[in-house]
C-alpha cells in the first residue's frame, strides 16, 4: 500500500491511498476497458460508489475504519469541503462521506447490504471489533426482509438458504447496514430441484424468467 499526491489535479490537502494487487500489473489495468459493450446499445453499469450522510466526519472515519474497511481517500479543500472514501473487504463498491458531498440528512441512508458467506463468522468479527450488531434474523416470507418487524423471525434461516439470513447495525448517525448471507448466487436461471434458495424466492425468480 502506498501514499501519493494526486498528480492529475494537484489539489492541496489530498491524500490518496492506493493498494496494488499482486496479480494484476499496471499494464493489465490500463488494457482493461472501463465500460464494456454487451450488445447493441446496452452497456455495463457497475454500482461503485454509495454516498452516505454523516454529521461528524472524523467520528464517521473512526467508525468505518473500526469496521476493518480500507481507507482509499481523505481529501479536504478549505474548511467547507471534504471527501472520505472507504471500501469494504472484497467489495467492488465503495462508500463516500464527508462535508458538502450530499444534502441528505445524516442517518437517512438505510438498507445498505453487505454480502457475506457466513453470517455468524462475519457478525462475530464485527463484535470483536466493538461494533454493536443485532442477532441474526430471517424473514418468514422467504424472499426479502421487511423494513419493519413484520415477518421477522429471530435466528438465521433454519436451512441456511442463500440470501435468507441477516444481521443489522448502524453507524453513530443511524445510517443502517445489514449483513446478508449469500452462499450460492442467483443467476436468473434455476435448475429443477435446486434447493439452494427458499421456495418462495425460487418460485418468484422462475416466474420472472418465464416472462
Amino acid at each position: 500500500m502506498t501514499h501519493s499526491r494526486c498528480t492529475r489535479c494537484g489539489a492541496p490537502g489530498m491524500d490518496i491511498i492506493t493498494s496494488r494487487e499482486p496479480d494484476m500489473s499496471n499494464a493489465e489495468m490500463l488494457r482493461e476497458p472501463a465500460v464494456e459493450t454487451l450488445r447493441g446499445d446496452t452497456f455495463d453499469m457497475k454500482l461503485e460508489v454509495i454516498v452516505i450522510p454523516v454529521s461528524d466526519v472524523d467520528r464517521a472515519k473512526r467508525f468505518y475504519g473500526d469496521l476493518g474497511w480500507r481507507l482509499d481517500l481523505d481529501y479536504a479543500a478549505g474548511d467547507d469541503y471534504r471527501v472520505i472514501q472507504f471500501t469494504p473487504p472484497g467489495s467492488g463498491c465503495s462508500v463516500i462521506f464527508g462535508k458538502n458531498v450530499t444534502v441528505a440528512a445524516p442517518g437517512s441512508a438505510q438498507g445498505l447490504h453487505l454480502i457475506v458467506s457466513d453470517i455468524d463468522a462475519a457478525r462475530n468479527a464485527l463484535l470483536r471489533r466493538g461494533i454493536k450488531i443485532s442477532e441474526p434474523f430471517h424473514d418468514a416470507g422467504g424472499v426479502f426482509h421487511h423494513a419493519n418487524a413484520k415477518g421477522i423471525v429471530s435466528g438465521p434461516n433454519p436451512q441456511r438458504k442463500s440470501y435468507a439470513s441477516y444481521a443489522s447495525f448502524r453507524d453513530q448517525d443511524g445510517n443502517g447496514w445489514l449483513l446478508q448471507e449469500v452462499t450460492v448466487r442467483l443467476t436468473g436461471h434455476l435448475e429443477a430441484g435446486d434447493t439452494s434458495f427458499t421456495d418462495e424466492l425460487a418460485n418468484w425468480v422462475r416466474r420472472a424468467t418465464a416472462g
